[in-house]
């Protein structure tokens, strides 16, 4: 399959299909980050149900669009959106039926197992403070994990009062977004 897409790429590029994607800048035109879900259905969904196109927004995915430390990868990103590329305004935007909701750590650590991967990298990567029970763990209601997130970067001691910060849940069927309300 990757080579598929190597191959595509080459011929995206020669027909120079990149024309359809204008942007002048790495700064977003419209000042806005969104932290959501790596799944595969919001891939265009979520963008069509926003009306954004490429250039207007920094959008940070993962597992679930949860925000799981204050000083990880997320909020990292989100400080380099905000002080370095201009971003004013964050939205946290969770989806229905997201599979991060049921993931369960010793179910993912027994697929390592199956994968090959030794209990003596799984009792390094515990030696080293991880604890997979928090690390690798789901949510149990998807809007208290939006709210917590929104939380989080609300009262966050590196993210300026100024920058707006909203929840939200889409549809990942139908685009529909509904706000939740901070906690």
């Amino acid at each position: 399959m990757l080579e598929e897409m190597l191959k595509f790429n080459r011929e995206f590029v020669a027909n120079r299909g990149y024309e359809k994607y204008p942007t002048d800048s790495k700064y977003p035109d419209k000042k806005i980050a969104i932290v959501t879900c790596m799944d595969t259905r919001l891939t265009e969904l979520l963008p069509a149900a926003l009306g954004i196109k490429n250039g207007d927004v920094k959008i940070i995915k993962n597992a679930g669009g949860v925000i799981s430390h204050p000083f990880g990868s997320v909020v990292r990103s989100l400080l380099v959106a905000i002080y370095d590329l201009g971003v004013t305004e964050v939205m946290i935007v969770g989806h229905s039926d997201c599979g991060a909701k049921h993931m369960d750590s010793k179910a993912m650590i027994q697929k390592m197992k199956e994968r090959g991967i030794s209990e003596d990298s799984l009792k390094l990567i515990d030696f080293c403070g991880v604890n997979f029970d928090t690390w690798l763990c789901g949510f149990e209601d998807l809007e208290t994990s939006v709210r917590e997130g929104v939380d989080l970067l609300r009262n966050h001691p590196l993210i300026p009062k100024d920058v707006t910060v909203k929840g939200f849940l889409i549809d990942s069927h139908t685009g529909a977004l509904t706000a939740v309300e901070a906690g």
